[in-house]
């Protein structure tokens, strides 16, 4: 696991090389060279960010979510914007590499000075744009990073106030797959997960809370880890297979993850395993992407899997607005995006001030308890327009955000059904009694 100090170095390198580049670039609504889009730029009021994968490994659930930024930016403009100002939104295409995430990162930081950032997405990513958001005193929320990493570095100090996320770390949903497996009977399994901050942090945290509940872990000491970058997985698909394990816990990401799943089926080692799979694969065009047996089957039929679920106060306005204006449901991370946003606004306006320093004092403030509850996010600035407390209840949940910048939600368990169409057949809460080592 990439330790911060060594995001940290990346960082720096990535920030002169970034530096020198964005210098001779003059700023624009549209930058093809940087990925980037800006809206409002006439704007003299609250400045943020987007840094989310439109592309790259993890674009099929980064496309989706970029849709609820523009979504909440333009309700909060249409109502009054924020400190009597409309809200300017750069986004970013981080392209689901921390190498661009962080001259990404760079960019919003020090040529756009937003005040906060909605991302990034993979855990990896985040690794180097917090590095880069911290001494710059820009406020990260992430909406999809959950690696354990954030927690422990949180607890060290590294962050100093300038982290946040939306979606609980893995360590919560590393104990509901792993209660998941345990409820359905299986007491030696295996796993496979990308090398990265997420995979890697998904993946310790899943041994620790299955070994609890007495069950094994057949490859523990010979994990199988694979190359973000690698596009042939028949080696990985034969090792993980290899202790004839009676399921597969497997921690992808979606372009990558069909490849390696596509290896296992194709090599025979599938048949008669149970496929366990996590939030990173979750996307409509999984599936498709993984492919079809011989007679029309889909490979990963009958897969199960955990995803972060919603069950906050504000989710069925989300939705329905979300109707109205696009006319269909919003996709994976919608909820956790909306709510990034909206406490980065409501903080801006409850600390009258659009500083990333201001929105750290007081982003708290607005997620928790004590204070009026609001699900609105136009009634909230309303409210704290005239001086009062509220405590922002989310789509994602109540978004109560403790000392490390974590939240704690309910997750989804969805399932592949035989035309290749993910059903969520259930809503689990992990069960905490299981202690996890920090």
């Amino acid at each position: 696991m990439p330790r911060f100090c060594t995001a940290m170095f990346t960082s720096i390198t990535v920030l002169v090389v970034s530096l020198l580049t964005v210098a001779c670039v003059p700023q624009s609504t549209t930058n093809s060279n940087t990925n980037t889009r800006t809206t409002n730029t006439k704007s003299k009021g609250l400045k943020i960010g987007s840094l989310l994968p439109t592309t790259g490994d993890l674009a099929s659930v980064g496309q989706q979510m970029a849709g609820a930024v523009t979504l909440l930016v333009d309700t909060i403009n249409d109502c009054g914007g924020v400190n009597g100002e409309q809200v300017s939104l750069v986004e970013v295409d981080s392209q689901t590499d921390p190498r661009a995430g962080a001259a990404g990162m760079t960019k919003l930081a020090t040529l756009d000075k937003v005040g906060g950032v909605v991302g990034a997405f993979a855990s990896s990513v985040s690794s180097a744009a917090v590095s880069i958001a911290v001494p710059n005193k820009v406020m990260l929320v992430s909406p999809g990073s959950t690696s354990p990493i954030f927690t422990d570095n949180s607890q060290k100090g590294y962050y100093k106030g300038f982290w946040a996320r939306t979606a609980p770390p893995d360590t919560y949903q590393a104990l509901a797959l792993a209660q998941l497996a345990r409820k359905k009977g299986f007491t030696r399994v295996s796993t496979a997960v990308i090398n990265n901050d997420y995979g890697v942090g998904f993946e310790k945290a899943f041994v620790q809370a299955f070994e609890k509940l007495g069950g094994t872990v057949v490859n523990k000491y010979k994990p199988v880890r694979y190359d973000p970058k690698a596009q042939t997985f028949d080696t990985e698909a034969a090792s993980v297979f290899a202790s004839s394990p009676e399921a597969v816990i497997a921690v992808l990401y979606a372009e990558t993850g069909s490849l390696f799943l596509k290896a296992a089926y194709q090599q025979g080692l599938t048949e008669g395993v149970q496929i366990m799979l996590t939030d990173g694969v979750k996307s409509d065009s999984f599936p498709k992407q993984v492919g079809q047996t011989g007679d029309g089957k889909y490979i990963i039929s009958e897969a199960v899997g955990t995803v972060p679920g919603s069950n906050g106060k504000a989710l069925d306005a989300l939705n329905k607005l979300w109707r109205e204006k696009k006319g269909n449901p919003p996709g994976e991370y919608a909820p956790q995006v909306w709510d990034a946003v909206a406490l980065l606004t409501l903080a801006a306006q409850a600390a009258k001030d659009n500083s990333g320093l201001g929105i750290s004092n007081k982003i708290k403030e607005v997620a928790n308890p004590p204070g009026k509850e609001v699900t609105d996010v136009c009634q909230g600035l309303k409210l704290l327009k005239e001086g009062k407390d509220i405590n922002y209840q989310g789509a994602s949940g109540n978004v109560d955000i403790d000392e490390n910048g974590d939240v704690i939600g309910v997750y989804n368990v969805w399932t592949v059904d035989s035309n290749g169409k993910i059903q969520v057949i259930d809503k689990v809460s992990p069960n905490t009694t299981v202690k996890m080592r920090s």
